[in-house]
């Protein structure tokens, strides 16, 4: 079976030079995980800046441009990364469009604009596959979160606290809009719901120090649900008692900081039964038991279940990415839909700056 072309656009940290930290696992890297996959071949890549353009060409030994038209058009790649800015990601999917790329890896967000994120994820209907990097969908320990909260094991889910801090001196909304998009993503993805915007408390987004908490909800989303529910053999009545079991709104509570000298991102599940911790170096399952402290009362216990071992983030995004070029019928785990469902939430918040 021959090896499936990649190419890259914008050959910055994303693209390639994170893969000289040290500490970070491997492939941490569009570049690095097309490298790492047997059934792929990387072709080419694509930067406005000659020094980067040297730097990729020497580690990576493959040709780059200035221009992405002429790369398209000399290489013809089947899976395209573009880790650009996002201003710019609307017009590099339709120049994928228009030269025939079956599909397009897109950086998060997935564009600057509702708007552009919206015509974006309209290339699915006649144009490439769109696969959103929310990478956290392809992270073992969120995979393995996910099934643990669907089992229901920790009973039914009430409630969801979030935070995210992300330097010193940056503003809340930058700092929201470049990592709350996984925040916002992840939550969506573990839960199967969508996420409601409603009100914010304490500073301005626009501020570079202090906190800001935001309000919202999540909701099931009622369409998604009854077609896996019918996909999986359930009858019309039984959808109906599933979405009406399911239709309760979440509260959501997202912290976002700054002022402070440490990097979070965690994500808090409060159940029934015990809570489910995860985010960066976080992976936590508390059960509830009887009391050691007080009589008729329960407490919670860490469970001894612990996540180790590689993630296979990127690896697995791309195994996903080759996938769907084998099989034109086959939908990816990151969508258009998914990154336009966190724009239109990422939006909202915005409007409360």
């Amino acid at each position: 079976m021959s090896k499936i072309t990649a190419a890259v656009i914008g050959l910055g940290r994303i693209a390639s030079l994170l893969e000289e930290d040290a500490l970070r696992e491997k492939p941490c890297t569009h570049t690095g995980a097309i490298a790492a996959n047997a059934d792929c071949d990387l072709v080419a890549g694509c930067d406005i800046d000659e020094e980067r353009r040297r730097l990729y060409s020497e580690k990576w030994q493959v040709p780059v441009y200035a221009d992405a038209a002429e790369m398209l058009r000399i290489h013809k790649p089947q899976i395209l990364v573009i880790a650009t800015h996002p201003d710019t990601h609307y017009p590099y999917c339709r120049l994928a469009a228009q030269n025939g790329v079956p599909l397009v890896i897109c950086e998060k967000p997935l564009a600057d604009t509702i708007g552009s994120a919206r015509k974006i994820a309209r290339f699915e209907n006649n144009g490439p596959v769109i696969i959103t990097n929310h990478e956290r969908r392809y992270s073992a320990d969120y995979i393995r979160a996910k099934e643990i909260l669907a089992s229901v094991a920790l009973g039914k889910l009430l409630s969801i606290r979030a935070v995210l801090y992300m330097g010193i001196n940056k503003r809340l909304i930058d700092v929201f809009w470049h990592d709350g998009t996984h925040l916002a993503d992840a939550i969506m993805y573990l839960t199967g719901m969508s996420l409601k915007h409603s009100r914010r408390l304490g500073a301005r987004l626009s501020a570079r120090a202090g906190t800001a908490w935001l309000e919202g909800e999540l909701r099931p989303d009622l369409s998604r649900l009854y077609l896996s529910q019918r996909r999986g053999g359930a009858k019309g009545t039984e959808v109906k008692q599933i979405q009406k079991e399911r239709c309760s709104p979440i509260p959501v509570l997202i912290e976002v900081g700054a002022g402070r000298d440490h990097l979070v991102f965690e994500i808090e599940f409060s159940c029934e039964k015990g809570r489910l911790r995860i985010g960066n170096g976080v992976f936590e399952i508390w059960e509830s038991v009887p009391s050691p402290y007080a009589e008729k009362f329960r407490s919670l216990k860490q469970s001894s279940e612990i996540f180790e071992g590689p993630t296979g983030y990127f690896s697995a995004m791309l195994a996903d990415a080759v996938a769907c070029v084998r099989d034109p019928e086959r939908r990816p785990c990151s969508g258009a839909a998914d990154g336009l469902r966190v724009i239109e939430y990422l939006n909202s918040v915005k409007a409360w700056r």
